[in-house]
């Protein structure tokens, strides 16, 4: 039984929103301005994805962590 759910959420400045993907859900993207707004989102998605396939739900107990690494990169400038 899987004890937690990993979403990787990356920034995407082209687009100016957060992209999350998961290995643990397949099928998982979606994308929000904020990370507020995204971790809105995976609650309602995950469960939904997780629904569609009862083989992969049966492997998580009915309430699970979600883990939401993120990484935003900018930069900064050192000399003129």
């Amino acid at each position: 039984m899987k004890a937690s759910i990993l979403v990787r959420a990356e920034w995407d400045s082209d687009a100016e929103v957060w992209v999350a993907t998961s290995d643990d859900v397949p099928g998982l993207i979606t994308e929000a301005e904020t990370p507020e707004a995204l971790e809105r989102k995976l609650l309602v998605m995950i469960p939904e994805l997780l629904e569609l396939n009862d083989d992969l739900l049966n492997e998580f107990p009915p309430e699970v962590p979600v883990f939401i690494a993120s990484q935003h990169v900018t930069k900064v400038r050192l000399r003129a």
